[in-house]
């Protein structure tokens, strides 16, 4: 898993990534958002973006 263009949005009070996912041999990349403060702790931060993208990934898209 790769976390790319970890930013912080003021305005929404979030940090936003997109998140890299290879399962398979395929890459999945997803736009992940975590509601928190700015002086949260970076692994919390890591930690919760990459839960953020499991949960997009696991998801069933019909």
């Amino acid at each position: 898993m790769v976390i790319n263009n970890l930013r912080y949005n003021a305005r929404a009070d979030a940090f936003e990534a997109s998140v890299e996912i290879q399962r398979g041999g395929r890459t999945s990349r997803y736009p992940c958002e975590l509601q928190a403060p700015q002086s949260m702790d970076p692994a919390t931060v890591t930690a919760g973006l990459a839960a953020h993208a499991l949960r997009m990934s696991d998801t069933v898209h019909a």
